[in-house]
């Protein structure tokens, strides 16, 4: 037979009066809200000093040299070696152009320079052999002339001699001191002596005409000296087009002018470029800096050297510090592609900004060019 368990005895419970209830859940209300104010008093004093003592720029960027490569040269595009993201070293091939037809003037020209040294060799040569040849013979009849003209004096003092004896026995015939047999060999000498004085003359002319033929016989060289000079003005001018035409062809190799990352590519292989199109575009890593615009009001509190914080946006969790290098000289306002005059008199007073750069200390391959950063610089009011 079940019996029944006792009862346990209930427990008294305490509830407190309405009445009371709410003056305690006012109480940790004010209490709570109190402690918020505070806390948001603390947080607005401490935004409000460091606004005061701070310089914000929260619309900065990452700046760098970002180097738009163009090409020199007109052609079909056979090769694209770069990739975007791709780091590359100077020098490095990034796009190849036809070159087929630059190659082939390339050769021409060297063999037309290759012929016309042949033919400047042979003018060489043969000016050789004319110089010889017509200096021996200008030296002979150079000496002939010498000897005729040393042949001609003699025989002028064998005349003079003849003709002092022929005028001597003609006046002393004409005295009948001697006779006249005497007189006619006198006179038979003198005319022997005029004959033989003529002819050393004429052999003196003789001379002189063969070395008027030797001199101009030497007036081939002028003659081939000036062909020589020719053909070095045509080498020099094919010289000039093979080196233009050289640059042409190594401007179809088209490399990287810095070490750095490829930031795009603008052609694909087959696609046919013009003089100037922009290829590519490459920076270099480790150039970066962070460009940011000041308000004209605010710039009066920096100046360079000043310390400044960089926080990125993309990675918020790092922190980089740097230095200000440069504050700009003009309003961003001076540089706009369209200006805002203000002709018709309403104006409406608009706070303008300057540009300065700050140099990272820490150079990250987290940061690249166009990154959105905020900067924070200290300041000394005074």
């Amino acid at each position: 037979m079940d019996a029944k368990a006792p009862k346990e005895p209930e427990t008294a419970s305490y509830s407190p009066p309405p009445k009371a209830r709410g003056r305690l859940g006012r109480s940790v209300r004010l209490f709570a809200g109190l402690i918020a104010a505070l806390v948001g008093l603390a947080f607005l004093g401490d935004w409000v000093y460091d606004r005061y003592t701070h310089v914000y720029i929260d619309d900065a960027r990452i700046g760098a040299d970002v180097i738009s490569i163009s090409s020199r040269v007109a052609g079909l595009v056979t090769g694209v070696t770069a990739v975007t993201g791709q780091k590359v070293t100077k020098g490095d091939t990034l796009v190849r152009i036809d070159d087929r037809e630059a190659k082939l003037r390339l050769a021409e020209l060297e063999a037309r320079m290759r012929s016309i040294d042949a033919d400047r060799n042979r003018l060489a040569e043969q000016r050789k052999l004319v110089d010889l040849r017509t200096d021996s013979q200008y030296s002979m009849h150079k000496s002939r002339i010498e000897a005729a003209s040393a042949a001609l004096a003699g025989r002028k003092l064998d005349l003079d001699l003849a003709r002092t004896e022929y005028q001597r026995a003609r006046s002393l015939h004409e005295r009948k001191v001697v006779s006249r047999q005497r007189l006619d060999e006198r006179r038979a000498t003198f005319r022997v002596a005029e004959q033989a004085f003529q002819q050393a003359r004429a052999d003196v002319s003789t001379a002189r005409a063969g070395l008027s033929g030797a001199a101009a016989d030497r007036q081939q060289l002028q003659v081939l000296d000036s062909e020589i000079a020719a053909l070095a003005h045509q080498v020099d001018e094919i010289r000039t087009q093979r080196d233009r035409l050289a640059i042409d062809l190594a401007d179809r190799t088209i490399r990287s002018p810095i070490d750095g990352v490829i930031d795009t590519v603008f052609i694909n292989p087959s696609e046919y470029v013009s003089v100037g199109q922009r290829l590519l575009m490459v920076h270099d890593p480790k150039k970066i800096w962070v460009d940011a615009n000041v308000k004209e009001t605010e710039i009066r509190h920096l100046k360079l050297g000043s310390t400044a914080k960089v926080s990125v946006d993309a990675y918020p969790d790092r922190l980089f510090t740097g230095t200000i290098t440069r504050i700009g000289n003009a309003a961003t306002s001076e540089f706009a592609l369209l200006p805002t005059p203000n002709p018709s008199g309403n104006f409406t007073k608009i706070v303008q900004r300057l540009t300065i750069r700050v140099e990272l200390d820490e150079i990250s391959d987290l940061l690249r060019p166009g990154m959105m950063v905020e900067v924070n610089i200290g300041i000394e009011r005074h």
